[in-house]
């Protein structure tokens, strides 16, 4: 596969409705037992941005996910997309690019924007989340921030099309609530709820354009 053959297919489909909320909710969790997670947020949704980050490495297009640190919050310890709140002034492109550069050490001038799939609310830190689509020219020398980033994981667009890609399994999210969670297994790790059903709308238009 290479990305210089599908980044402007990519562009074209990006500039068309999206699947949203019909991909999204094929790889929504689902509460096992009578106990689920509530959440009273007084406040609308902050905005914030998270980045698909497209390069090509050798026959495969890739890109980055991170590992979160263990932390006290609603995501500690999980699988996401580089990204995160929108600073003042900023959209949710420049909160993602930034982000990019403060996590994983990409210069956020690089990236070639194609486009964002649909808006998503993540409900548990009361977030409304963009995907920004972007590829760069050469693979980046990544550069983990160690207080927020784990690790880095790589996962290439065959894995993420391919027919058996998402998986099955119940979890047990935030210590104590047991989740029959749809995910995709990425270098030993579930990659589960919001990030999951973010990466499914972009398996959906990726199955639509190769």
């Amino acid at each position: 596969m290479n990305l210089d053959n599908i980044s402007d297919s990519l562009k074209k489909r990006l500039s068309l409705p999206l699947p949203g909320d019909l991909a999204h909710a094929l790889l929504r969790a689902i509460p096992v037992g009578d106990v689920t997670p509530e959440f009273d947020h007084k406040l609308p949704p902050r905005p914030g941005g998270v980045l698909i980050l497209l390069y090509q490495q050798g026959s495969e297009i890739k890109f980055p996910l991170i590992k979160r640190q263990e932390y006290l919050g609603a995501h500690s310890g999980q699988i996401s997309l580089p990204g995160g709140k929108a600073e003042p002034g900023e959209d949710s492109v420049m909160a993602a690019l930034r982000e990019g550069e403060e996590e994983i050490g990409i210069n956020r001038e690089e990236p070639n924007v194609l486009g964002t799939l649909s808006n998503f609310v993540v409900i548990p830190s009361n977030f409304m989340i963009t995907p920004v689509v972007a590829t760069l020219t050469n693979k980046p020398v990544f550069k983990p921030d160690s207080y927020e980033v784990a690790k880095i994981l790589f996962c290439s667009l065959e894995d993420l099309i391919k027919e058996d890609a998402i998986q099955q399994r119940e979890i047990l999210a935030g210590g104590k609530f047991r989740m029959m969670a749809p995910h995709f297994a990425i270098e030993g790790e579930i990659v589960w709820g919001a990030t999951a059903m973010m990466l499914n709308e972009f398996r959906s238009i990726l199955l639509d354009i190769i």
